[in-house]
């Protein structure tokens, strides 16, 4: 089950997009202003078609993934594709506004492990919303996985930027974090984790901690 999150109260107890350098409020601020309009049915209909890739949406498959012999998928079951947004390492992400990809440090932080992922319909219609962030450098957390439902969607649409994002509990004062191989962030500022074991220092043109797995997802 996929909880779902109708107002700012509970999108602001899920902790989603939080603390900076997260961009998942950012980017579903841009998506419920700017890629989808409501028609008069309420229905989220897109401006822009993800098939082709622009802002960097992609298809997402949905797997069912099996552990101990638990089999699950990160979301429900859909007849509708599913697509992602979010990796700020996506050549055509740069389409996205400058307010969602500031915040990217290209340091091994948390500033690109947000996504959205939508559903949509052959009409252009959104099916369905939801948001979830990288546990690891492979899988998304289920457990901070979450639908957005349109009244919420229709909440952000009626607030500028910083209010929305001032409601949310986002500040840019908190501390960053790293996150290593395993699923508990560490908090901490100029170190990244040294893949052979323990930490060293980051350097300043450093890969972002994604790049080199999120084109796969």
């Amino acid at each position: 089950m996929v909880q779902t999150l109708n107002n700012m109260a509970e999108l602001r107890g899920s902790r989603f997009g939080r603390p900076w350098p997260r961009h998942g409020l950012k980017l579903l601020f841009w998506f419920a202003n700017d890629y989808i309009v409501f028609d008069d049915d309420n229905q989220m209909v897109a401006n822009y078609d993800p098939e082709e890739g622009d802002f960097g949406f992609h298809h997402f498959r949905n797997r069912l993934e099996c552990e101990n012999n638990v089999c699950k998928r990160l979301l429900p079951y859909s007849e509708y594709p599913f697509y992602d947004v979010g990796n700020l390492y996506h050549p055509t992400s740069k389409s996205l506004p400058k307010y969602v990809r500031e915040g990217n440090t290209h340091q091994i932080d948390t500033s690109n492990m947000d996504r959205l992922i939508i559903s949509m319909r052959p009409d252009m219609t959104v099916d369905q919303v939801y948001v979830t962030q990288h546990e690891d450098l492979k899988s998304f957390d289920p457990v901070n996985t979450y639908r957005i439902s349109r009244g919420l969607l229709m909440i952000i649409r009626g607030h500028p930027l910083s209010n929305f994002l001032k409601q949310a509990g986002y500040s840019t004062h908190e501390q960053n974090v790293i996150i290593d191989q395993g699923t508990t962030p560490r908090e901490s500022r100029d170190t990244r984790i040294d893949m052979e074991g323990g930490c060293r220092d980051a350097p300043r043109d450093a890969p972002g901690f994604w790049e080199s797995y999120c084109t796969i997802l």
